[in-house]
């Protein structure tokens, strides 16, 4: 019997996470992006028949198993052209046996709602299929808006990915509608509109964002407004270093941060939050000169204006909001242990909104789990549950579950929490 469609996206997930794989790092070898080995491993997205050499190549996986040619039933066993040796061999028969029989009881909890997902919503046919709408006044638009960013800051997914289609397409509306100072007014909600639907996008890795990104730096740019123009850069940046873009995205970022006017508070918030995604995208490319000098400038300038002023989209210019970006920045530089005193010191508890809490976590949980302690992995996540259960549902999160559970220890309470969340489904 071959590999049903169903078990594939679980069984790469499995053979990733044994071998301490990010989803990254395989794409990179087989020519994906992060975002389709996400949806591949939650099976949206087949295989490409030229894929699936390098896929079992750099997975130790027969071919057949990987194209759905028929195979005879149990686990596979890795031929010595695959490298690797015989126990290793066991241990890859003993994890797809495990993968097998956590999935099928991950499937029955699934079907009971209590491990669903982030939105079902398709963004991508939502951006270019969008429903017929009316023009509303502006100020019932930015109000609606208002509510949208509410939802994702209280990591309503489900509801904000609901509300996503609705809301873009009387955005739309308004704006086409308008003329002269109102719609450069209605292009910046449109932004901002924008701007949420690329988030939610990247929650859920979906190349959408790429999308949405765009359209929000087009709207934000018609405004002639620098505060949505920096919120959609950062979005779009967001996407860039996630396709591996980093340099651009750190250009990019830096690029609009020195056009923005400090003297006034708002747009030097802004400021501030463009360094810091520019730090941690530095990061990711392992240029930890740039990165910590691109955090202490985002430091100094918070600093300078300790209190930050409220309204910013999705993340505030704070202390406690630098200190959490510095331990991702230490965590991508693979010196994950110069962030357990900052992490210490870290009142997360006081941070404004459940979604930054839960990401302030996700950031300690990653910073624990790199050092090897799963125990503390584990409060993290939990921790990051019951700030934001969707956001403990999200593929990086649930990836990371995995990985804690294929990891050499045994955590009590692990398995429950990996079939709860989703991270064997």
């Amino acid at each position: 019997m071959g590999q049903s469609t169903k078990d594939l996206g679980a069984l790469i997930r499995g053979a990733r996470n044994a071998l301490r794989l990010t989803q990254e790092q395989l794409g990179l070898a087989v020519g994906y992006s992060a975002s389709a080995i996400s949806r591949i491993e939650g099976n949206k997205m087949r295989l490409d028949a030229d894929v699936v050499p390098l896929m079992s190549k750099a997975l130790g996986i027969p071919p057949g198993r990987l194209s759905g040619a028929a195979v005879p039933e149990g686990p596979a066993i890795a031929t010595v052209a695959t490298g690797w040796m015989p126990d290793e061999e066991d241990a890859v028969r003993r994890r797809e046996l495990l993968t097998g029989a956590l999935a099928a009881g991950a499937t029955a909890i699934v079907g009971t709602g209590t491990a669903a997902a982030l939105p079902a919503v398709d963004l991508e046919d939502v951006l270019f299929r969008l429903p017929s709408a009316e023009p509303v006044p502006l100020a019932n638009l930015t109000s609606q808006t208002g509510l949208a960013r509410q939802a994702f800051t209280a990591a309503r997914y489900n509801d904000l990915g609901r509300a996503m289609p609705g809301l873009l397409a009387t955005a739309e509306a308004t704006k086409n509608a308008a003329s002269g100072r109102l719609r450069q007014q209605a292009s910046a909600v449109l932004a901002r509109a924008y701007v949420l639907a690329a988030e939610l996008a990247s929650k859920q890795h979906s190349d959408a964002a790429w999308v949405a990104a765009d359209r929000a730096l087009s709207a934000a740019r018609a405004s002639g407004m620098s505060v949505p123009v920096g919120e959609a850069s950062r979005v779009l940046a967001i996407t860039m270093r996630r396709s591996g873009r980093w340099s651009s995205a750190v250009h990019l970022l830096t690029g609009q941060a020195a056009e923005l006017d400090t003297t006034q508070a708002r747009t030097a918030a802004v400021r501030s939050t463009l360094l810091l995604t520019a730090a941690y995208s530095a990061a990711t490319g392992q240029d930890r000169t740039t990165a910590l000098a691109l955090l202490d400038e985002a430091d100094e300038d918070v600093e300078r204006r300790p209190e930050a002023p409220s309204g910013l989209f999705t993340v505030e210019a704070t202390r406690a909001q630098v200190d959490v970006y510095r331990i991702g920045v230490l965590n991508s530089l693979g010196t994950p242990d110069e962030g357990v005193k900052i992490a210490a010191d870290l009142n997360i508890d006081l941070m404004p909104t459940a979604e930054r809490r839960a990401r302030a976590w996700t950031d300690t949980a990653r910073m624990w789990h790199a050092l090897g302690d799963g125990q503390q992995t584990f409060d993290a996540l939990r921790r990051v549950e019951q700030e934001a259960p969707q956001e403990v549902r999200r593929p990086a999160l649930r990836a990371l579950t995995s990985d804690l559970l294929y990891g050499p220890g045994r955590v009590q309470g692990l398995r429950e929490f990996a079939v709860r969340t989703g991270a064997l489904a």
